[in-house]
């Protein structure tokens, strides 16, 4: 689920939010009723999971040194 950040247009409030693609992106500010903008979030890092990465993972006997 994608991160957007919105700032209002009066206030200059800005905040993340959470939220599917497909929901109607939010139009008015909490703080002070204004409008808000929608931009892309910075997403978040990535995640990696399970036990490990180890070299022979990805390698066969022919590319060792």
């Amino acid at each position: 689920m994608p991160t957007y950040e919105y700032e209002c247009q009066d206030c200059k409030d800005k905040f993340e939010y959470s939220q599917s693609i497909t929901a109607d992106k939010l139009k008015i500010c909490k703080k002070c009723r204004g409008k808000l903008v929608r931009f892309f979030g910075k997403g978040s890092g990535i995640i990696f999971k399970g036990s490990g990465f180890y070299e022979t993972d990805c390698r066969g006997r022919s590319f060792r040194s």
